[in-house]
C-alpha cells in the first residue's frame, strides 16, 4: 500500500512541471475514420489430442454430441445405446477478431477457451471451425495446434498450475473466408470520429484539415464528429487520408477526473484536478473478537454430561485520528501528498475522495470502474 502511494507521489512530482496547457498530437491518434473497423467472430469446436485431461462427458454432454455429430459427417455412425466417454476432448469458444480490409486467404490469431470441465488444453489440435459473426455468415475457419503458456502436475491430491491452462492462442491460427464491405469509397464525404467527445478538439481537427487541404474541406458537425469532403477515386482518396491522419493538432487538457477501481483499490488522478479550501479527518477502529472453548466436566458418578461452552472476549480499539487542512486551488502533487500523509491505504482513498467530492472540495468527476 505504502509503495502504491510512494509511486503515485513520485509520478505526481515528475509530471507536474511538463504537463504544458495544450498538447501536439497526430489526428490518427485523436480520431479514427468512420467504418474503417475491425468485426468480431465467435465459433464453437471441439480439442482432440489431449493426454486424458479433458471433459468429462457425464458432466459436460454437449462434448460427447458434438463428437458424435463430427463423427457422423465423417460417415462413422455409432451402434445404437453406445456412450462415449472419451478424456481426449474439449469443447471450446473460438474467438478472433477480423481487421477492416482483410481479404481471402489471410492469416487472423485466435483465442481458445474450453467451455467444459476439461483440466488443461496444453497440447491439444483445434479441429477445423467455422467462424461466425454477427450476421451469422462464415468470415473465417480456424484450425491449429493450440499454445497454452501455463503448465502443472498433480499427484497424491496434491496439484501445482502455473498460469492458466483452460484457455490459450493458436498463432495464424485461422484463414479469412470472406471480406467485409467497408463504406471507405462511397459517398462524397469521409467522417472523422473523435476517440472522446470534445469540442474544442472538434474544432482544431476542423481547422487543421482546412488549413492544410484549402477552406471549406473539413466541417465539425459537433463534439465528435468531423465531416471531410474527399476525392472520388479509391487511389486518391487513400492518398488524401494518409495526408490528413499524419497532420497535427493541437488538443486542450482532458477534463479532471478521478478513476477508481474498486475492486483492486486503484486510484488515477490526471494533472487537471484540484481541491478547494478543506479539512480532511482519518482515522480507523478496529474490532477484534476472539472465541475460546470451555469444558465443563461433571464430578465423578454424578450422572451429568461433559459439556463445552465458549467464552468471547470482545476488544475495540480505536487509532487517534489525524486533521490535515488543505488549502484552494491544490494541484495533483499536493493532492497525493496530503492524502498519504493521512496514512490513508487505496481502499481508504476511496470513501475519502468520495467525500471530497459530496463535500463540493474536489474539482473533478470520479469514475467508478
Amino acid at each position: 500500500m505504502k509503495s502504491l502511494q510512494a509511486l503515485l507521489l513520485s509520478l505526481a512530482l515528475v509530471l507536474a512541471p511538463l504537463t504544458p496547457p495544450a498538447q501536439a498530437a497526430r489526428i490518427k491518434e485523436v480520431a479514427s475514420v468512420a467504418g474503417v473497423r475491425s468485426n468480431p467472430l465467435t465459433g464453437y469446436g471441439l480439442i482432440v489430442g489431449l493426454d486424458g485431461t479433458g471433459d468429462q462427458t457425464t458432466q459436460s454432454p454437449f462434448t460427447g454430441q458434438s463428437l458424435t455429430a463430427m463423427l457422423q459427417q465423417f460417415g462413422v455412425i455409432l451402434p445404437p445405446g453406445v456412450t462415449m466417454q472419451p478424456r481426449n476432448i474439449a469443447a471450446v469458444m473460438v474467438t478472433a477478431s477480423l481487421p477492416a480490409f482483410a481479404q481471402p486467404g489471410q492469416q487472423l490469431d485466435i483465442n481458445v477457451s474450453s467451455i467444459g470441465n476439461a483440466k488443461s488444453l496444453r497440447g491439444g489440435t483445434l479441429v477445423a471451425t467455422p467462424l461466425r459473426g454477427a450476421d451469422g455468415q462464415v468470415y473465417a475457419i480456424a484450425q491449429g495446434n493450440l499454445v497454452v503458456a501455463g503448465a502443472g502436475a498433480s499427484a497424491g491430491g496434491s496439484k501445482v498450475q502455473i498460469n492458466h491452462l483452460s484457455a490459450g492462442r493458436i498463432p495464424a491460427g485461422a484463414l479469412v473466408e470472406r471480406s467485409v464491405p467497408t463504406p471507405l469509397a462511397q459517398g462524397e464525404f469521409v467522417q472523422f470520429d473523435l476517440n472522446s467527445s470534445d469540442f474544442a478538439t472538434a474544432r482544431a481537427v476542423a481547422q487543421a484539415i482546412n488549413k492544410a487541404k484549402g477552406d471549406g474541406v473539413a466541417q465539425a458537425l459537433d463534439g465528435r464528429v468531423v465531416r471531410v469532403r474527399a476525392p472520388a477515386t479509391p487511389d486518391a482518396r487513400v492518398a488524401f487520408l494518409a495526408d490528413v491522419e499524419n497532420l497535427d493538432v493541437s488538443t486542450t487538457p482532458a477534463a479532471a477526473r478521478v478513476v477508481i477501481n474498486a475492486r483492486t483499490g486503484s486510484i488515477v488522478m490526471n494533472q487537471a484536478v484540484t481541491l478547494s479550501a478543506c479539512a480532511v479527518a482519518h482515522g480507523s477502529l478496529s474490532v477484534t473478537i476472539s472465541s475460546t472453548p470451555v469444558i465443563s466436566q461433571p464430578n465423578p458418578l454424578s450422572g451429568g454430561q461433559t459439556v463445552v461452552a465458549e467464552k468471547a472476549d470482545i476488544a475495540i480499539r480505536q487509532e487517534p485520528g489525524s486533521l490535515i487542512q488543505l488549502p484552494a486551488g491544490a494541484r495533483l502533487p499536493d493532492v497525493v501528498k496530503a492524502l498519504s500523509s493521512l496514512g490513508a491505504t487505496p481502499q481508504d482513498l476511496l470513501a475519502i475522495l468520495q467525500a471530497m467530492k459530496t463535500a463540493g472540495a474536489l474539482n473533478a468527476e470520479i469514475e467508478v470502474i
